[in-house]
């Protein structure tokens, strides 16, 4: 229902993205060569085919990465920030693959300010044409254009999340007529729409509000009731989508496959586990996290230093946490503690101005810099780059009864940063909170996926006022 309209969306926001970011381009050549050096013969000399060239792979290279990133999602709670931080990263991969584009081509004449001029306005243009854009959107389906118009038969916990999808999705321009109550239904909690019949109405409701689509959300769909609607709707000329009744009692993520032609729901999907998923994260673990540690190894003497000379106790810790499929594994972490008795220390929850944090350990949790060494685990396979945060067995123990879904967060291996922590959901915030952040990126995980929360990272999950 939502994939015709989520469709013509995506292609109108890519189609006007590349243009504007053609746009962006041809200004910053202007801003090259005609205003910060008006040199005509200068620019009579340009080769202007590597320039042409250059402006439409930018274009297109950035089309695909704000697809791959997730900024084409339609989706109600994104703040402005959290579009342009988006859009920032998408832009910055796009440079990034360019200019490895134009190292491989030994491209030597462009000038690097055009692309750097290019790198500032595109995210000028990009975010005040996607703010206008949506505004305009929402203007019209205010007005009732192109707005499609839906009746729910049926009030119960399907019928509920449906209205939170088509609510949290107004530019799709659906709007709910209200709702067709049967007595074998639950009921619906809320009151954003009327119950406008019963079932036995059917017929007078489809003369009378001569709804769009209808949509069968009853959980009994093998008997005479979904055959009446179907005959109804087919009657009235009506377009009739149905929820599966089994969708009130899942609540993860599925994927719809077919053998020879019959379909089969997969339930709680993990993208990780597939083959080429995994050799390609696998891959980008070992490569980043060598990296990381080859390029920070000064950073990481200067720290173990001033570790060592500025409390008493071991540089590092080895503290026993729980990664994929509930296997024990130890963290290797910086010490920004006092050294504190080991069967106390796995009990405790660190608060705020927690008195066992050392004055430097303060400033390296604030910055996130104790949990550096945990590359050394990343690159010997035991933990992720991207991924949920790690937790001590004595809390997983207390969790996993506490709250629901708990476990499903070690279906993956542990990560050093992850969704959650770019959300701001570390230290003491709440726990189901965390838990829904990590099931999210657990069941929509893609390469891209990894390199926006690593890109956001610095900006949003190293330096954090919950860390603590």
């Amino acid at each position: 229902m939502l994939k015709e309209r989520s469709q013509s969306l995506l292609l109108t926001f890519i189609t006007t993205d590349f243009l504007v970011s053609v746009a962006s381009y041809a200004l910053a050549m202007f801003v090259r060569f005609a205003i910060q050096e008006p040199d005509l013969e200068a620019f009579r000399s340009i080769d202007f085919e590597s320039y042409v060239f250059l402006g439409l792979m930018m274009a297109a290279i950035q089309v695909v990465v704000f697809f791959a990133i997730g900024l084409y999602d339609q989706r109600r709670g994104v703040t402005t920030s959290e579009e342009m931080a988006t859009i920032v990263a998408g832009v910055a991969i796009t440079i990034l693959t360019s200019l490895a584009v134009l190292f491989f081509l030994q491209v030597e004449q462009i000038s690097r300010l055009t692309v750097a001029y290019f790198a500032v306005l595109n995210v000028i243009d990009i975010a005040l044409w996607h703010a206008a854009s949506r505004r305009i959107l929402q203007k019209l389906r205010e007005r009732g254009y192109n707005v499609r118009h839906v009746l729910i038969v049926g009030t119960g916990e399907a019928a509920r999340r449906l209205t939170g999808l088509i609510k949290n999705r107004p530019i799709h321009g659906y709007r709910i007529i209200g709702y067709v109550a049967s007595e074998k239904d639950e009921g619906y909690t809320g009151n954003s729409f009327p119950v406008v019949g019963e079932f036995d109405e059917l017929e007078q409701l489809l003369r009378r509000h001569r709804p769009d689509v209808v949509v069968y959300a009853l959980p009994d769909q093998g008997g005479d009731r979904l055959r009446r609607v179907l005959g109804l709707t087919d009657q009235a000329g009506v377009a009739l989508k149905i929820v599966p009744g089994f969708s009130e009692i899942i609540t993860s993520r599925g994927r719809v496959e077919t053998m020879d032609g019959i379909p089969i729901l997969s339930i709680r999907d993990i993208p990780t586990r597939e083959g080429m998923n995994r050799v390609l994260k696998r891959s980008f673990d070992i490569v980043f996290s060598g990296g990381f540690l080859l390029l920070f190894s000064p950073l990481f003497a200067l720290i173990a230093l001033l570790v060592k000379l500025t409390s008493r106790g071991p540089v590092f810790i080895r503290q026993e946490r729980v990664g994929l499929d509930n296997r024990p594994f130890h963290m290797l972490k910086f010490r920004s503690m006092y050294v504190q008795d080991p069967t106390a220390e796995v009990k405790a929850w660190t608060t705020k101005d927690d008195p066992r944090v050392t004055p430097l350990g303060r400033w390296l949790r604030k910055l996130s810099l104790d949990e550096t060494p945990q590359f050394i685990n990343v690159l010997l396979g035991r933990m992720s780059v991207v991924g949920p945060r790690p937790e001590r067995p004595y809390f997983v123990e207390q969790f996993r009864d506490q709250y629901k879904h708990y476990m499903r967060r070690h279906a993956v291996k542990a990560g050093i940063t992850g969704w959650a922590q770019i959300n701001g959901l570390r230290g003491d915030t709440s726990i189901q909170e965390r838990i829904e952040a990590d099931i999210y990126y657990i069941e929509n995980w893609s390469f891209w996926l990894d390199m926006k929360i690593i890109l956001l990272t610095p900006f949003r999950g190293m330096v954090n006022e919950n860390a603590y």
